[in-house]
């Protein structure tokens, strides 16, 4: 039985950083993740995509951010169950929990904040006919390795924010890139539009719209790509093809905990806590809803800050716990590390 005080389902950025603010108020965490290792969709999905959005990092790679976390909370010496899924959840009459693996490892917690981003995800794929044989022979799904495509034809299509973020990236590591969405207007972010539009007029990216990929095409794997367009047909060559549609979330066996759902969320309080329906039970990062939710790192941060305060109420009721800046106040680990700020010199002035 693993016992800690508050049991993180989740190792994505918002995971991650409770760990740190958990330990800020000497409270012990312990994570789970179905993943081999920590850092979600930042590890899994896109490591070596540029993140803009994060506070004192004008970019900072997804994967580097990762590293970032870990090293920060490597003072608070966090405990972890990796490649295995939470299952089962079990509220015990002094209301603490115990959580249950698929691979049965139990967890014993005061408190659990499922932090699990979007939950499981399956990628949504296109409806073109034979398009699971070409999966690995040239149609991708996720970009993990941008290297994979050096010097190579590249297809996307999609009009969202990450089909324009990869074509705007991979414009300067493939031989050809060619972006293609079914409508004229692209629901990403404006300045990357902007600048997707400024690499087509340099030659860089080419852009064809409106227009749908209805088929593939090759032997042993992928060679061309049929295009719809205005109504005609034409084929492009190409090495690779990556839809970029989106993901299907799916909570999985959370789903069946008791909790209140919308929409394939977890319904939380963010006038206070970010507590669930099932008091000690947390939902922190993109695996929450409530009004006004934004699916931000940043935001995720927020939550993930106001939990673990209140987690430190729930287990010291009644006790009064005076803030303090971390500037002023330094950060002592788990680990016997001391980090402060240098003290200025004193001296006198003649």
């Amino acid at each position: 039985m693993i016992k800690t005080d508050i049991l993180i389902i989740g190792a994505g950025p918002t995971g991650l950083f409770a760990v740190f603010e958990a330990g800020l108020l000497k409270l012990k965490c312990h994570i789970i993740d179905a993943l081999p290792q920590p850092g979600g969709q930042l590890s899994e999905l896109y490591p070596k995509k540029p993140i803009f959005d994060i506070p004192g990092f004008p970019e900072v790679l997804a994967g580097d951010l990762v590293d970032n976390l870990m090293e920060q909370i490597k003072q608070f010496q966090p405990g972890f169950t990796l490649g295995e899924r939470a299952e089962t959840i079990e509220k015990l009459e002094d209301g603490t929990f115990i959580v249950t693996t698929h691979k049965g490892t139990k967890h014993h917690a005061n408190s659990v904040a499922i932090a699990g981003g979007l939950g499981s995800f399956e990628p949504r794929k296109p409806l073109i006919e034979d398009i699971e044989f070409y999966e690995d022979k040239g149609v991708k799904y996720f970009i993990k390795n941008p290297e994979k495509f050096r010097d190579k034809r590249v297809v996307i299509a999609g009009g969202g924010d990450s089909a324009l973020d990869w074509s705007i990236f991979l414009s300067n590591v493939a031989s050809e890139v060619t972006l293609i969405h079914r409508r004229n207007e692209f629901r990403g972010a404006l300045d990357s539009v902007d600048k997707v539009q400024e690499l087509k007029n340099e030659g860089k990216i080419k852009l064809i719209t409106p227009a749908e990929v209805v088929g593939l095409n090759g032997a042993e794997r992928l060679e061309s790509i049929d295009i719809e367009e205005n109504g005609a047909h034409r084929i492009i060559e190409t090495d690779y093809f990556i839809p970029l549609f989106g993901l299907s979330p799916k909570l999985g066996p959370i789903a069946n905990w008791g909790l209140e759902i919308e929409k394939n969320a977890i319904k939380v309080d963010n006038s206070l806590d970010y507590q669930t329906n099932i008091p000690g039970i947390y939902a922190i990062g993109d695996v929450n809803t409530y009004p006004g939710k934004l699916k931000l790192i940043l935001c995720g941060f927020h939550e993930a800050t106001l939990m673990c305060q209140s987690v430190y109420q729930r287990m010291n009721p009644g006790k009064k716990y005076v803030m303090k800046y971390t500037t002023v106040s330094g950060v002592d680990g788990f680990d016997g590390t001391r980090k402060e700020a240098e003290k200025a010199v004193v001296k006198s002035i003649d």
